[in-house]
């Protein structure tokens, strides 16, 4: 088994990184990030030092695979201790660049464990999920955060929507793969503009999760057609129009008192701090929620990067801590409007 995944590690090193796309991220991320960039840059052009963190599933929980990854190296985690961190959540991870296959998809047997970068468990997290709440997860595919979700509460009612009908197919295979029968019928799927939600179900959600359409860092440096890269990059301008959109209508579908987390696996400010400061600046009722101390519990797995926002981080990966990037900001409907 580790000669086949160490081949299909070096398949993936074999993969062209797109020299329009890494110059494009050289010239914007060198001014954003500063002296960080060139260590954040050798990570994300070298996947053979990326990390992959394994989400236990509570709903087939395997104590021999939980001996098994203790006895591998594996560590919790968030050792320290996170205002929020339900017991039911488990996730591993090893600081080596090991990477447990895969399981097959096989209907009627659920998985034992989910594959994912580390850093996309911080916006679960950061939405506090309660037994009983209404929650949305408004771009939901692949399904990674909504399986997430379940594994630290049982939702009242749980609308996973997703608006790209090949993205979609993903999404329900994800959770036909994690959840049980039972728990299914507190789950809505839906193929809705995420842009329209709001005005279908307003007040609707306790919670709001709104994983926005981003420019996704890691994959776009392995773009294997640099005439889509460069019609990508000619685009990526009109991205903070739609996620700010998406936002409007996830802060219409929010009850008063409720909590909004937004997120993006990007590093470029245009997308995460300027949007969010967009929101701030243009609704009386949308309070930032201060999340350092977050950044503080988690320091001895992820580095962050200065966001210039107390409701708002930015891990970014390197050498050992190959997590991210994540952008990660939470926000909350007063009662005034």
């Amino acid at each position: 088994m580790l000669t086949r995944l160490k081949a299909k590690s070096e398949g993936k090193l074999a993969k062209q990184i797109c020299r329009v796309v890494l110059d494009h991220f050289e010239n914007q991320y060198s001014k954003e990030l500063g002296d960080a960039w060139n260590t954040v840059r050798d990570i994300l052009i070298s996947p053979s030092c990326w990390q992959y963190a394994i989400l236990l599933n509570r709903f087939n929980y395997s104590f021999e695979l939980e001996k098994d990854l203790h006895l591998k190296g594996y560590h919790t985690l968030f050792q320290g201790s996170l205002p929020y961190y339900p017991k039911s959540m488990r996730c591993y991870l090893s600081r080596t660049p090991d990477r447990m296959p895969s399981e097959r998809h096989q209907i009627g047997n659920l998985k034992k464990y989910y594959l994912l970068n580390a850093a996309s468990l911080l916006p679960v997290l950061a939405l506090e999920l309660r037994d009983g709440e209404k929650v949305l997860d408004l771009c939901a595919a692949p399904g990674g955060k909504s399986i997430a979700l379940l594994q630290c509460a049982y939702p009242g009612y749980l609308h996973c929507n997703e608006h790209d009908s090949l993205r979609l197919r993903w999404l329900r295979q994800t959770l036909e793969s994690f959840i049980p029968q039972p728990l299914v019928n507190v789950i809505k799927v839906s193929e809705l503009d995420g842009r329209e939600m709001g005005d279908a179900q307003p007040e609707m959600f306790d919670k709001v999760l709104v994983d926005a359409p981003c420019s996704n860092d890691r994959s776009w440096l392995f773009s294997s057609d640099s005439q889509k890269a460069t019609w990508r990059i000619s685009q990526r301008r009109n991205l903070p129009i739609l996620q700010l959109e998406l936002l409007r209508s996830a802060i219409k579908a929010l009850r008063p008192g409720g909590l909004l987390v937004y997120s993006t696996c990007t590093l470029s400010k245009a997308e995460n701090q300027d949007v969010i400061s967009e929101i701030l600046n243009s609704y009386t009722n949308i309070m930032p929620v201060d999340i350092k101390e977050m950044a503080r519990t988690c320091s001895q797995d992820f580095t962050f990067a200065p966001t210039g926002q107390d409701c708002g981080l930015l891990v970014i990966p390197e050498k050992g801590k190959a997590w991210g990037p994540m952008y990660v900001a939470k926000l909350k409907k007063s009662w005034i409007t």
